[in-house]
């Protein structure tokens, strides 16, 4: 962790020796008393993280949030601009880490981590959220951010159309699951519904080929930016030469770089496609406006009884470097993980794990629900601790450069699994090295 200055270190030691001379204990940060407005950047079509503020202003009345929404692809390129900003958001979505910690737009909260005792989280839930001094690598490091919650992908599934084709329980083999898909093709049933215009959203069954295929180890390695990483490997080929299958197969469709994220969920609810590669945090959803329509499973190893891995990575925010009311936002970020009725929002909003202390129990859902099987594939994902963090926030840029484009040319037959490989790992290069 980054060292504290000795001026620093001079004025804590007078605080402690000012505490145990008064017999008073030293409070942890919290929002105070007088009005506070927290400046607040949020994902747009998200409601986890407004539903979070409203709860926090009705227990905390003098905390109001200034809240502004932008669409993930955006807040990739803007968030260094808006972090740059004299007024800086208190509370901001992050899509990557890295290059904002080098360019010392992000508050370090080793200070927090220390007053508000969240050496009692899992260090797990954590360590995609610590960064080296100059911005890599991740992993390692000062904490630079928090997780609202603990999220994975899978493969949510329409149960009307899965009985359609005979699909009783969630495939155990990669080969099971392809089995499904042509009967689904046979039937005249569109197997998956995939968003990939604006940002590649075939990207989120190509990582879960890549658990399929390989440990998911490396490919952390090469998202935390370690010395030479690559997503250029053996394992990575054959996932990627496996969704370039799916894609000539036809099981994506057709128009799947004209269908943005939204679009697609509308689709998927409406009843086109019978699987969909997407996160948890829509469980929350299908639940609330579609029970009992849709199931949830984990990604299948290559072969029964293999190690899972997907990706599975915090909601991640942070605090503003400028940011004007820290300790506030700080503490909003600890009550998310702590407070019962925050974990019960969470929970049934967001469809993740809220994560907090380690013995503090998931708040109960309904028996039967999306909710309760994406809860249970990510209890089997730490179980095989198989958690990749998502390939798009390598760097800063690697999403929108690399591949974004890269993928939609493979929809568009103009790139195969190889070239893919090989663009992506250009552009990585070329983007560590400025």
């Amino acid at each position: 962790m980054r060292k504290q200055s000795r001026h620093a270190l001079r004025i804590a030691a007078l605080s402690l020796s000012v505490a145990v001379t008064t017999g008073t204990a030293l409070a942890a940060p919290s929002c105070g008393p007088d009005p506070v407005v927290l400046n607040s950047y949020f994902e747009t079509g998200f409601p986890l993280p407004s539903r979070l503020a409203e709860e926090f202003s009705k227990q905390f009345p003098n905390v109001t949030f200034d809240i502004k929404e932008d669409q993930f692809a955006n807040m990739m390129e803007n968030s260094p601009g808006i972090l740059s900003e004299p007024n800086a958001p208190d509370l901001i979505r992050l899509p990557s880490l890295t290059d904002l910690v080098a360019n010392n737009l992000l508050k370090n909260l080793d200070g927090y981590f220390e007053e508000f005792g969240w050496d009692k989280f899992p260090e797990g839930q954590l360590v995609q959220l610590r960064v080296e001094e100059g911005g890599r690598p991740r992993g390692t490091g000062s904490l630079f951010a928090m997780g609202l919650n603990y999220s994975m992908t899978g493969v949510f599934y329409n149960k009307e159309l899965a009985a359609q084709i005979g699909m009783t329980e969630a495939p155990k083999s990669l080969a099971e699951l392809d089995a499904l898909m042509a009967k689904a093709k046979e039937a005249g049933v569109q197997p998956i519904m995939q968003f990939n215009k604006g940002t590649g959203g075939l990207a989120f069954p190509l990582q879960n080929l890549m658990g399929s295929y390989g440990a998911p180890e490396p490919i952390n390695d090469w998202i935390f930016q370690k010395d030479g990483a690559t997503i250029n490997t053996a394992d990575n080929l054959k996932a990627a030469e496996h969704l370039e299958n799916w894609i000539k197969s036809g099981y994506f469709p057709a128009d799947a770089n004209a269908i943005e994220y939204f679009q697609m969920m509308s689709r998927f609810s409406g009843g086109e496609g019978l699987f969909m590669f997407n996160g948890d945090w829509e469980s929350g959803n299908f639940d609330g406006n579609a029970a009992g329509k849709f199931g949830f499973f984990i990604m299948p190893p290559l072969e029964e009884g293999g190690r899972h891995a997907s990706m599975s990575a915090p909601l991640t925010f942070g605090i503003g470097a400028n940011s004007n009311n820290a300790d506030c936002a700080a503490f909003f970020l600890d009550w998310v993980a702590t407070n019962e009725e925050a974990r019960k929002i969470n929970v049934a909003i967001g469809g993740s794990n809220p994560g907090g202390p380690a013995d503090l129990a998931i708040p109960a859902v309904e028996p039967g629900s999306v909710t309760e099987a994406s809860l249970a594939a990510g209890a089997t994902l730490a179980q095989d601790n198989g958690a990749m963090d998502f390939i798009a926030n390598a760097t800063g840029a690697i999403f929108a450069a690399g591949w974004t484009p890269e993928l939609q040319k493979m929809v568009g037959g103009q790139q195969n699994a190889q070239g893919l490989l090989d663009a992506v790992q250009r552009e990585y290069e070329t983007q560590l090295s400025r």
